[in-house]
């Protein structure tokens, strides 16, 4: 059956003028006319129709870039994708800093707030967790047992302004070397989740024999018990049923301190916000993307910070943040962020062009070459202020970068173990996704699939097609990140998405 093109709306969108192809933004039947360029046969809704001539071998451009080359002569309304479109390796320019410019900010008596919970030394959560951390993957059930007791006796009843009781259960945490590189990424993540502005107080559990040692990391940060951490092991307490007893009494404890932070008016300038895509589609990087890109603009003149991340994904298109950095170290620190995925993936037998995967290949991407120039719009267009790896702590205000894998668990684990406290995640596809402690708000890319999967989609980025602008879009964003922080509930949230989203990235040999 084939499918009317919207009258109401452009058959095609040509991104750049230097673009050689162009979108199709419904499916295309053959013979149909879009841009003065005939099909030569149909073409599916989010993928490429070449509006010009392009000979084999030649690059194809979208965005203005090069997204590959023709593996085939490719006439004028032909479908573009993987059957005559490849990866290519290209030169870029890293021209460190030239685009660098000075952020317009908001006029003091314009600044936006949010109420939100102030938190000692100064933090501001967007919610009031009692996290339950584990040491080690041995220890990933007891931790389950005692957020299960607290929920079934029905104490928090008693103490509304706490969330949730949360277990942060993983994989890792022992058959693992003790030092280096995949020790320090779980040390952060562990002690950037146990110090994240969203949860009042933490309970850490461990076996006791552990390679990742609780009293190692206790004595690093310099922390001790208190009245809202608390730490034990399976082993020194005597047990499965004696170290669930010990942890729901000592979650009761911590009850009356999580319960005395109330939310107050926050500026806008302490929101940390994780930028976030997955099931990218052939639309992310024409609506939702470059939309958010347009509300983290917004929130960075208002004093706070957006946080873009998954290198691999923005691999091919790093040469337009390192133009943005506002130091040459910036810049350089990215590019060898991005020779370092090089050498990872070469070691471990892969490549980075194994990213679109197939759901996004389905929606219209071909090459991570044209996924990470879509991706990059999530970074809007202010200034490079600082790049970061997995899990530190993020303490630059502005657009920063983070290192991540761009699975998007893994990502979203680092970025909130960096101090995120609210995420905005785009979709084309229909990603299910929820991040506790941290609200997620999801963009749908495309307008079908916002009312397809309507429980799950927050906004829809969808109508960008039918002439609402960047702008005004990214505006409906930003007023809608405020009312989230300020506790409304995500569609995530409502659905109860986030108890198994803590997924730190392993690295290195597991032993």
């Amino acid at each position: 059956m084939s499918t009317v093109i919207d009258e109401a709306r452009p058959a095609v969108v040509r991104l750049s003028p230097q673009d050689n192809v162009a979108v199709a933004v419904d499916i295309l039947r053959e013979g149909a006319v879009a841009s003065g360029v005939r099909a030569l046969v149909r073409i599916p809704r989010g993928h490429k129709m070449a509006v010009e001539a392009i000979a084999e071998g030649e690059p194809v451009r979208k965005y203005g870039q090069v997204i590959g080359v023709a593996t085939a002569a490719i006439r004028p309304g032909d479908w573009v994708h993987m059957h005559n479109l490849a990866m290519s390796d290209f030169s870029r320019d890293y021209a460190f800093g030239v685009d660098a410019r000075p952020v317009a900010m908001v006029a003091p008596e314009e600044l936006a707030t949010f109420q939100g919970y102030r938190r000692p030394g100064g933090r501001v959560g967007t919610r009031n967790y009692i996290g339950i951390l584990t040491s080690v993957n041995c220890s990933a059930s007891v931790a389950r047992f005692v957020a299960e007791e607290i929920n079934r006796s029905g104490i928090l009843a008693d103490f509304p302004q706490v969330d949730g009781v949360i277990p942060f259960v993983h994989g890792t945490g022992c058959g693992m070397a003790s030092a280096g590189e995949g020790f320090d990424v779980l040390k952060r993540t562990e002690w950037g989740y146990a110090t994240n502005p969203n949860i009042a107080a933490v309970l850490m559990v461990g076996l006791g024999c552990e390679a990742f040692q609780i009293g190692r990391m206790k004595e690093l940060y310099g922390v001790g018990e208190s009245d809202t951490f608390r730490t034990m092991t399976i082993q020194e307490v005597g047990g499965t049923r004696r170290t669930v007893e010990a942890g729901v009494a000592a979650v009761r404890d911590m009850l009356p301190a999580a319960s005395a932070f109330h939310r107050e008016a926050i500026p806008a300038s302490e929101l940390v916000l994780a930028l976030q895509c997955g099931g990218s589609d052939g639309y992310s990087g024409i609506t939702a993307n470059p939309a958010l890109g347009a509300a983290a603009d917004l929130l960075v003149r208002h004093g706070g910070t957006a946080i873009l991340s998954e290198t691999p994904e923005i691999y091919g298109a790093e040469h337009l943040l390192t133009r943005r950095a506002a130091s040459r170290a910036v810049g350089e620190k990215l590019v060898e962020r991005i020779r370092w995925w090089e050498d990872y993936t070469q070691r471990n037998k892969g490549e980075m062009n194994n990213n679109p995967s197939p759901g996004n290949k389905l929606g219209g991407l071909t090459t991570i070459l044209e996924k990470s120039l879509g991706a990059t719009a999530k970074g809007g267009t202010t200034d490079l202020a600082a790049v970061y790896e997995y899990a530190e702590p993020v303490t630059a205000k502005g657009f920063v970068f983070m290192d991540t894998p761009g699975y998007d668990p893994v990502s979203v684990t680092g970025q909130v173990a960096g101090g995120a406290n609210i995420v905005c995640f785009t979709t084309g596809r229909g990603s299910a996704f929820g991040c506790k402690p941290v609200p997620s708000i999801k963009l749908a890319t495309n307008t079908f699939l916002y009312e397809h999967m309507r429980d799950d989609m927050d906004i829809n980025c969808g109508d960008i097609l039918d002439g609402v602008s960047i702008e005004e879009k990214g505006r409906e964003i930003f007023e809608t990140i405020l009312r989230v922080a300020s506790g409304e509930r995500s569609r995530s949230e409502l659905l109860g998405y986030g108890d198994n989203e803590f997924v730190p990235w392993q690295i290195g040999a597991v032993m």
